[in-house]
């Protein structure tokens, strides 16, 4: 039986010596050839937290990658990021001789103190997936995010100057940049997965609301919408909003307030039962939520039926 071993590394250093390369030529920056990875420990499962940021590109690595409740191959070309203090684990097939080829960015979160990226790296809801989705990329697309890391690896191997840093932070915002674009090429393009999706979304409030767990629990939270479908809420809000235009939270209301339309036109419940009913405490919310969205009160839109 497998064991599954966990590794906290702190420092690009140590990740070095782990995987039996070179030592780093930047402490805190460094740009891995995943051919060069002398060791990967063929017959163990091992999970890994790292202190600093990670962009992978990866293809033709026959072991899996768990990142967040996602289990990947690499026949194809992913990327996936990482950021400080997130879980992923390698799984490798027992007697399988390992095979990768692709790149690996690892930032210490030093490196960018003191410059822009410092903050906005934190904006990027990539590196923010709690239950990650890894990015599909085209073969031009690889060649694009390549080519920019090959430019980072050459400038920190090159004599170290007062723009260097400048040069690598600007590089590495344009990789972001070009993630970013990709990402939400991939919720236009992997259109059949993300309706699948969406329909398993409107599955999940639907039997929501129509068991105890609304007057029990009050309204269904994005967190746990996104937890059932098994991705995370920042990815299923981007899915949301590319294929609806709408957040989770917008789309949660709307079915809201279809029940409560149900409920105003076809029974004769008062309002305060009606908000109590759909997990709300106080029927004031109920009504603001519903004036919100409708333009009319609960009443004036039960009235408008008689």
């Amino acid at each position: 039986m497998k064991t599954t071993q966990l590794y906290r590394i702190k420092t690009i250093a140590e990740y070095h010596q782990l995987m039996g390369l070179p030592k780093p030529a930047h402490p805190l920056i460094s740009v891995v050839n995943m051919q060069t990875i002398k060791r990967l420990h063929d017959d163990e499962s091992i999970s890994m937290v790292f202190d600093f940021y990670s962009i992978s590109l990866k293809r033709g690595f026959n072991a899996k990658i768990k990142y967040g409740q996602q289990a990947y191959d690499f026949d194809e070309g992913i990327m996936f990021f990482i950021s400080p203090g997130q879980v992923f684990g390698i799984e490798v097939e027992k007697g399988s001789t390992i095979r990768r080829t692709g790149w690996m960015l690892l930032i210490h979160p030093d490196f960018l103190w003191n410059s822009s990226l410092a903050k906005a790296i934190k904006q990027y809801e990539f590196f923010d997936y709690s239950v990650h989705e890894a990015l599909f990329l085209s073969e031009k697309e690889e060649a694009i995010i390549t080519g920019m890391m090959k430019i980072i690896d050459q400038e920190y191997h090159s004599n170290i100057d007062k723009f260097s840093q400048d040069i690598i932070i600007a590089q590495l915002e344009l990789l972001l940049k070009y993630a970013e674009r990709f990402y939400q090429r991939q919720f236009i393009t992997r259109k059949i997965t993300n309706h699948k999706i969406l329909s398993r979304l409107e599955d999940i409030i639907a039997d929501y609301f129509n068991s105890d767990d609304l007057l029990k629990k009050g309204l269904p939270t994005v967190h746990y919408v996104a937890e059932t479908l098994h991705i995370s809420p920042t990815y299923l809000s981007g899915l949301l909003k590319a294929l609806t235009g709408q957040s989770t939270q917008q789309h949660i209301h709307d079915k809201l307030i279809e029940k409560a339309k149900e409920k105003l036109s076809a029974t004769d419940l008062s309002v305060s039962e009606i908000a109590y009913a759909l997990g709300f405490e106080h029927p004031q919310s109920f009504s603001k939520l519903f004036k919100t969205k409708t333009n009319l009160s609960p009443l004036e839109f039960r009235q408008s039926f008689n």
